[in-house]
């Protein structure tokens, strides 16, 4: 079957008008929103607020017052001095008057005696010296062994287990006799005393002698304590 058409319901034939309508309304439509405007007004919180003009303050300039001079204190003489005019006559020669002296005595003058304090000089104690001192004929090696025997052990420091090696330092006198025991190694307060005591029992030495006289001599032994 054949379609026929009909030039009258053809669209493309009106198809510029439409174009044409079509532009000129959005035109129209342009220009009225351009021409627009709105009625309604926001108040701002600064209209009613008019500008005062402010005053600038005038800071007055301060100037430094001199301090006041006060009057100079007035001057008050303590003491007067009395003019008296120069015709007096001075007497120059002077005159001693003693009864007691004469050119003949003799005057004795005593000067305290100045006593020198005895000083006490502690005499030198020597290490090493020509003859050293004896220990019942032997030397040290024989005190050592008779302090070591001697020695008592404490039974606190045993029942502790306390052991060591104590180090003591003494003199001989030139009389012979042991002083200044002195612990210079220690182990235990229990074990020093023993020691100290031990070596302070010593018997009489034969004393250190030097170029012929008898001198004071240290020695320093360790005393062992241990425990078997």
């Amino acid at each position: 079957m054949e379609l026929k058409k009909n030039e009258k319901a053809n669209l493309e034939n009106k198809k510029s008008l439409f174009l044409q309508i079509g532009i000129i309304i959005a035109l129209l439509a342009c220009l009225v929103a351009f021409e627009w405007s709105t009625s309604d007004k926001r108040d701002s919180a600064f209209d009613g607020m008019s500008e005062e003009s402010i005053e600038e303050e005038q800071i007055p300039v301060t100037e430094e017052i001199p301090p006041e001079e006060l009057p100079p204190p007035e001057i008050v003489v303590t003491d007067l001095f009395e003019i008296v005019e120069d015709d007096v006559v001075i007497d120059s020669d002077v005159k001693f008057q003693d009864d007691e002296t004469s050119i003949d005595k003799v005057v004795e003058i005593y000067a305290p005696v100045l006593q020198a304090a005895e000083e006490e000089t502690e005499e030198e104690i020597f290490v090493i010296v020509e003859d050293m001192p004896k220990f019942r004929g032997g030397d040290i090696n024989n005190f050592r062994e008779w302090v070591q025997k001697r020695v008592r052990y404490p039974e606190i420091a045993a029942e502790n287990g306390i052991q060591g090696r104590v180090f003591i330092t003494f003199v001989v006198e030139t009389n012979g006799m042991v002083s200044n025991v002195t612990i210079t190694r220690s182990v235990d307060a229990l074990l020093d005393e023993a020691a100290k005591e031990a070596v302070t029992a010593s018997p009489k030495w034969e004393p250190g002698m030097q170029r012929g006289r008898p001198v004071r001599v240290r020695y320093s032994i360790p005393i062992i304590f241990q425990l078997q």
